[in-house]
């Protein structure tokens, strides 16, 4: 008999209820943008949609960019073994303690 503990996640309710939290927060938020005076510094702002429409844009071109960034950043799988494996691989000749 296994006692599983469960999360409050585990319950498929408990997720309905919370996306339905960010559904009408997303809705409340979207009526307030006509309702609230924004101060804004450029006339692009004033476009509708221009801060969802920015941001979208932001994370694509930050998903480009770190895809463009792994071709050199990549290292393969076996990457720390291969360091693991040279480190017990080195001879030690007794001749390395500082203390002598």
């Amino acid at each position: 008999m296994e006692n599983k503990k469960q999360h409050i996640f585990d319950n498929p309710k408990n997720v309905k209820r919370l996306m339905s939290v960010f559904y009408i927060l997303c809705v409340l938020l979207f009526v307030l943008d006509f309702v609230i005076n924004r101060h804004v510094y450029h006339n692009w702002e004033n476009l509708w949609g221009f801060y969802p429409i920015y941001g979208f844009v932001g994370c694509v071109v930050l998903v480009f960019v770190a895809s463009w960034m792994r071709t050199f950043l990549m290292r393969p799988e076996d990457y720390y073994e291969k360091l693991e494996q040279n480190n017990n691989n080195s001879v030690t000749t007794g001749d390395d303690n500082v203390d002598a």
